[in-house]
């Protein structure tokens, strides 16, 4: 897709134990959560029912991982949870024995059972009342573990569906605690805009620093935007005009925004890598292609800047998630529109080089690595109305072994083929966190 198609877009981890950097979780994972040293042996894929395929509905889904099973690479559970809620994002418990996940379009919470048989998760707990428990936020979007806890990024608000939303924290019982709303222009709470930055009150992502008392949120798009065919949003110059341009870094301990930072383009996915001196986070951005660095200076200020191009930002390429090496080396980068992942070696967070790319297929969404770096996952659906049509819309999982120069396809479920629906989001598991 080139500028003229795409409508002028481009204008528009406490740890519970101690790191160890050759064998670091998934940097997608709070640090809040027990590191698994070995071999994944799940994983868990959640998962977009599609209209008159199989029954429609939205699931959890199980992959078989372990070595020597006859059953490995193959799907060996599905868990439907009732109709098509826009399946998305979701996370682990701060003990690794609970996995939340939203739906964007129906408001609900979803919390599986992954401790009690880890091969086939069961339904635990259904949360019907996000909206009015948070004082209106809508889509439920990211899940991060703390102690005792889960926060969660809304998209939007109920009044106008719009970018404004909130963060909203929940105990691990799935009662609600509290509605920290994002900063505005007209509301900062107290946090300071960096740049010439405009806190718009978007929310996206969440992540944070723990030893550094950090907390970063990101703000790509609202509910609105995202419940819109892709094709129509790129044509509607209103709905162009729906995006953040802004990242805020919080107090932790006490939830306060401290800083605004200016990162126009439509930030998404957070990452902070594991190393114990490592003071930065990542951010991509989807309008504009780019790579930002948010980082402590070495007057122990935070700031944010743009550090790397990813493809052609002529082409807007979207780039999508993104996951840091347990060795903090390089950082994995999917791009929807051409399929492709991209890896940087990032050994000078901010000099990032690309040094290696593959086309995973029409559409790439997800990436997720191995613990010790040597297998890393795809999936494909970035959202039910922003998914390719026809022959493009492909949806899988696919693992590829990684030897360091090269991605090598190890298997690939089809899951249209196999009737499952959308593949989005995933995280690993493995019954040995729960053995006694």
């Amino acid at each position: 897709m080139n500028r003229r198609e795409f409508g002028g877009l481009s204008a528009a981890a406490l740890v519970m134990a101690a790191p160890f950097r050759a064998f670091a979780d998934e940097t997608c994972q709070s640090p809040y959560m027990p590191k698994i040293t070995g071999q994944e042996e799940f994983v868990y894929v959640w998962t977009l029912g599609v209209e008159g395929m199989g029954d429609e509905q939205d699931k959890m889904v199980t992959v078989d991982l372990r070595p020597d099973s006859p059953t490995r690479g193959e799907v060996i559970h599905s868990l439907s949870v009732g109709g098509r809620n826009e399946a998305h994002h979701g996370g682990f418990s701060a003990d690794r024995r609970y996995f939340w996940t939203g739906g964007l379009d129906t408001n609900r919470i979803f919390i599986f059972d992954i401790h009690s048989d880890p091969a086939a998760p069961k339904l635990h707990k259904v949360i019907e009342t996000f909206v009015t428990d948070s004082g209106g936020v809508v889509g439920p979007h990211t899940f991060f573990a703390l102690p005792g806890s889960m926060m969660i990024t809304g998209l939007s608000n109920q009044d106008d569906h719009g970018g404004r939303t909130a963060l909203v924290e929940y105990n691990d019982d799935g009662d609600y605690v509290a509605t920290y709303w994002m900063p505005t222009a007209d509301d900062m709470q107290g946090a300071v805009a960096v740049d010439g930055a405009v806190a718009d009150g978007y929310g996206y992502d969440i992540r944070a620093l723990i030893r550094k008392n950090v907390m970063l949120t990101s703000s790509f798009t609202g509910w609105s935007n995202y419940m819109m065919d892709f094709g129509q949003m790129l044509q509607d110059a209103e709905a162009m005009k729906r995006f953040g341009n802004s990242m805020v870094l919080w107090d932790l301990h006490t939830r306060q925004p401290r800083k605004v930072f200016n990162v126009p383009g439509a930030p998404l996915e957070v990452r902070f890598p594991w190393g114990p001196n490592a003071n930065y986070a990542f951010s991509t951005t989807a309008l504009t292609s780019q790579l930002w660095l948010i980082y402590e200076d070495d007057d122990g200020e935070w700031q944010a800047k743009s550090v790397a191009d990813i493809g052609n930002p002529e082409d807007i390429p979207l780039p999508v998630d993104i996951s840091i090496a347990a060795d903090d080396q390089t950082l994995w980068v999917n791009s929807f529109m051409d399929g492709k992942t991209r890896l940087f070696d990032i050994s000078d967070p901010h000099n990032p080089a690309q040094i290696y790319e593959k086309t995973i297929d029409r559409q790439v969404n997800m990436v997720s690595q191995s613990w010790d770096g040597k297998r890393v996952y795809f999936s494909s659906s970035l959202l039910a109305n922003w998914d390719k049509k026809g022959d493009d819309d492909v949806q899988y999982l696919r693992a590829y072994n990684w030897d360091g120069k090269e991605l090598v396809e190890d298997f690939n479920i089809d899951f249209y083929a196999a009737g499952l629906g959308r593949a989005h989001i995933m995280r690993f598991g493995s019954a040995a966190l729960y053995s006694a």
